[in-house]
This record gives C-alpha cells, sequence and structure tokens, in this order.
C-alpha cells in the first residue's frame, strides 16, 4: 500500500514503496504499518540480490450503534452511540450534547459494569455518562470492547 511506514528490526527505512538498500543477509524481522489497517508484523530471510514483497492489508472496520441515556446533573436526554474507525458520535436532539471526536481523541472511555454507565471524556473537553435505555449494562459492555478493540488496533 503506497504511504505504509516500513520498519526492519524496528528502524524506520521508508514509506512503501521502497527499496530498502544495506539489508544484510540473515532473518530479520519486518513491520509495516498502514493507517486504518492491521499492522504486519513477520520475521523474512534475507538472501543477496533483490526481493519483491508485497502485502494485502486488512483494514479495521468498526460499525456500532448503541441507544443510550446521557445522564446530565439534573435530567437526562437521549440519543444514539454511533463509533465507526473514524471515531465517536453522539446523536441527539439535544444539539448542545451531541458531539464527534476521533477514537484516539477519547482521553477517557470505560463501562462500570455494576453502574451500568459508560463514561466519556474528551481530550481536553467535556465528559459524558451514558447508560442504557433498558438499564442493560450487557449492551454497554459489548459496545465497549468493540470500540476498545479497534482503538488497539489503530494506535501506532
Amino acid at each position: 500500500m503506497p504511504g505504509a511506514q516500513v520498519f526492519i528490526d524496528r528502524q524506520f527505512v521508508g514509506t512503501a514503496p521502497l527499496s530498502a538498500e544495506n539489508v544484510k543477509p540473515g532473518t530479520h524481522q519486518l513491520n509495516v504499518t498502514a493507517e486504518g489497517f492491521d499492522g504486519i508484523a513477520q520475521t523474512i530471510d534475507v538472501e543477496p540480490g533483490p526481493r519483491d514483497l508485497t502485502f494485502r492489508f486488512r483494514e479495521v472496520r468498526l460499525d456500532a450503534t448503541l441507544a443510550v441515556v446521557h445522564k446530565h446533573r439534573i435530567g437526562s436526554c437521549t440519543g444514539r452511540l454511533v463509533a465507526t474507525a473514524e471515531g465517536i458520535r453522539y446523536d441527539t436532539t439535544d444539539t448542545d450534547d451531541g458531539f464527534s471526536v476521533q477514537l484516539g481523541d477519547l482521553e477517557t472511555f470505560q463501562v462500570d459494569y455494576q453502574e451500568k454507565n459508560l463514561r466519556i471524556k474528551l481530550r481536553k473537553g467535556r465528559q459524558f455518562n451514558f447508560t442504557d435505555p433498558d438499564g442493560n449494562a450487557d449492551r454497554l459492555f459489548v459496545f465497549h470492547r468493540d470500540v476498545e478493540k479497534a482503538r488497539q488496533r489503530l494506535s501506532p
């Protein structure tokens, strides 16, 4: 993939496509990363002479939605959390409460199973406390798990 970052033995060698010069024969660790895709880590055996390497990236997918109640200090409003690989969005009719944030800009993203609460704090921003409309902590947990899995796969 053009623009993918290539590392050999944990040393950055450039962005794809590239020709890695001066790689000594022997066993080396190759890592290739591209934004929005699972990274590739592979052990390669280098022999003298040119060699072409081609990799297929697996796109990180996230498409999760969750009906929620946003608990205010006084009162609450309802809406929907939508998570994609690009970020999380809170859709609500209360326009002062809606937000959209990239996954990397979440300062806090925690679920408290006993309290049946999902806490989201935007980096240098507001904090939100969400519950499930039916008091179902399982839905909060599944949403959190799916988003966390994607966040880990997308982090550099």
